[in-house]
Parts: C-alpha cells; structure tokens; sequence
C-alpha cells in the first residue's frame, strides 16, 4: 500500500467540507481555533483508549487497536482541516518539518 500523504487528506477533507458546507462550520481563519479544540478532544479519546486498557492492550487487542486508529484518523481528520483553515500547503508543513527535524538532530 502506498503512503497516504498530507495532500491527499486535505482534498479528502475539502471534499468533506464541501459535502456538508450547510451543516458544518466553514473552514476560515475564524474557525481554525474550534477545529484546534475539537483535535484536543479527539486526542483525548486516543489517551483514553490507551489510559483504560493499558499500550499492550491497545496494540494487541484487534478490537482497541482498530478504535485506537479510528480515533487517530479524527485526529488527523481535524489536524487537517485546522491547515485548511490557515491556508497552510503541505508543501509548507514539509518545509517546517524537515527545519525542526534537522535542528532537532543537532540538539544534543
């Protein structure tokens, strides 16, 4: 299987928000703060998960591992639309993220 890249969720995302554009909240600058904490609480429900049944449980139990990745897809489901939101490009997501990379490589 191929990887499954930021642009790729983005336009997954976009088509989202144009399916539902009546129901949702629109993606803008405006709304970028609600979507950053909706992700928190989807991360919250990842910690649960792995809070009440313990890591071994969460990456053996075919059941808690398959919830484990479904509440890691709302993660990154909400993590793109907050990019959405403030116009960022995965272009620039790559940038900033091979900066810290290489200065985190040279930290220590």
């Amino acid at each position: 299987m191929a990887d499954f890249s930021i642009s790729e969720m983005q336009e997954m995302q976009r088509t989202l928000q144009d399916k539902y554009r009546d129901k949702w909240e629109p993606i803008c600058p405006e709304v970028g703060q609600n979507k950053l904490l909706w992700m928190v609480g989807e991360i919250g429900e990842v910690i649960d998960i792995v809070k009440k049944h313990g890591a071994e449980d969460a990456l053996a139990q075919e059941k808690l591992r398959k919830d484990l990745v479904e509440e890691m897809a709302d993660v990154l489901m909400y993590y793109n639309d907050v990019m959405l939101c403030y116009g960022i490009t995965a272009d620039e997501l790559k940038q900033a993220y091979t900066g810290k990379f290489e200065k985190n490589m040279k930290r220590w």
